[in-house]
């Protein structure tokens, strides 16, 4: 799927304008990369709006497709996961070596 047809099929779902740019935004994240909340919420161009990210991972309708595994918390910490809880997300990221 490229980039135009991902964008194009987020129309389908009950998402934001925001969200969708969000979604469009983790695109840019390479395997084997993670990006912090407020990482992405900065390349969005909302700074602030770290927490409306996480509202964003959490209502992906394509997680594979779209890689919200690559996002991680400022702290360090992985985060949630809500397509398979924390474990899988270990998994993926240690998959794309992103963790060892």
């Amino acid at each position: 799927m490229d980039r135009k047809s991902i964008a194009a099929s987020l129309d389908r779902y009950d998402l934001t304008e925001f969200q969708k740019r969000i979604l469009i935004k983790l695109l840019d994240v390479p395997r084997g990369k993670v990006v912090t909340y407020k990482d992405l919420a900065r390349m969005a161009g909302r700074p602030n709006a770290y927490r409306a990210v996480g509202t964003a991972m959490r209502k992906n309708p394509l997680p594979i497709v779209i890689p919200c595994h690559r996002v991680v918390r400022s702290d360090g910490d992985i985060g949630d996961y809500s397509n398979g809880g924390r474990a899988r997300k270990i998994r993926l990221l240690k998959s794309e070596h992103a963790l060892r």
